[in-house]
């Protein structure tokens, strides 16, 4: 397609047929439809007819509001909008509890602009908010008991919520380029990175790491999360962890 100044393709009219012809089979048998890099502005009406298709590419368009029903699109399995110009989320996505991958980052997305409905996706594997400009999360995400990777980075955290703490299958939150900082406070335990900090931020448990790796990040880290977890914030140590087979696959 033919670029235009702004580094978008230039604006495709986006029909039932365009869609039908742009679905693709992934290796997994899924049906997935792309129509990325095409200049949408309005998300496309005519997609609500394919209710047969498992993931959606919406990414790198120009899509400023996705419309009420969007949940009505219940048997998407997985969503990429990213690098678009949402301010916020229709409450409607709760609807879509088959997803596991969900991308919303590069946005224009705040607080307020995330629906406390977030919460019912309890099958999100993958949650991607970075590059938005949020300070915090509904406190409905502490059902996503699968969640398993968590994208804040490129926001406006100065801190991290508590019940990340609770999400037992959370691994790996990655906060870069936050302006968080360390604190601690008698009744609270937050995970907190310097801004200047370019590590990642992991969750384990403590049943996680063997007894030495266990007393190690615990003296490295006093006081800064809940009993029976611990934080590990360099990514070459939980590597080197992953290696000296310290972590227990479950």
């Amino acid at each position: 397609m033919i670029q235009g100044k702004t580094g978008y393709s230039k604006r495709t009219k986006v029909t039932l047929k365009t869609a039908k012809k742009a679905i693709r089979t992934t290796p997994d048998g899924r049906r997935r439809l792309v129509l990325s890099n095409m200049g949408i502005t309005i998300f496309p009406k005519c997609l609500f007819k394919l209710t047969f298709v498992d993931e959606l590419d919406l990414s790198r368009n120009l899509i400023e509001k996705l419309p009420e029903n969007f949940g009505n699109l219940s048997s998407l399995r997985w969503l990429d909008l990213h690098s678009n110009k949402l301010v916020s989320v229709p409450e409607s996505i709760g609807n879509l509890r088959g997803l596991t991958h969900l991308n919303l980052s590069n946005n224009c997305l705040t607080f307020s602009g995330l629906p406390s409905t977030l919460g019912s996706l309890t099958n999100l594997k993958s949650l991607n908010l970075g590059m938005n400009q949020l300070d915090d999360l509904p406190l409905t995400l502490v059902a996503l008991e699968n969640l398993q990777e968590l994208g804040l980075f490129d926001n406006l955290f100065k801190k991290l919520p508590k019940f990340l703490q609770g999400l037992r299958n959370l691994t790996k939150v990655n906060v870069k380029r936050n302006p968080l900082s360390y604190h601690q406070r008698k009744d609270e335990t937050l995970l907190k990175g310097k801004s200047e900090h370019k590590e990642d931020v992991y969750l384990v448990h403590e049943s996680s790491l063997c007894r030495t790796c266990l007393k190690r990040e615990k003296s490295a880290f006093p006081g800064l999360v809940a009993p029976n977890s611990v934080a590990i914030v360099n990514q070459d140590l939980w590597r080197l962890r992953e290696k000296l087979e310290c972590v227990q696959v479950k």
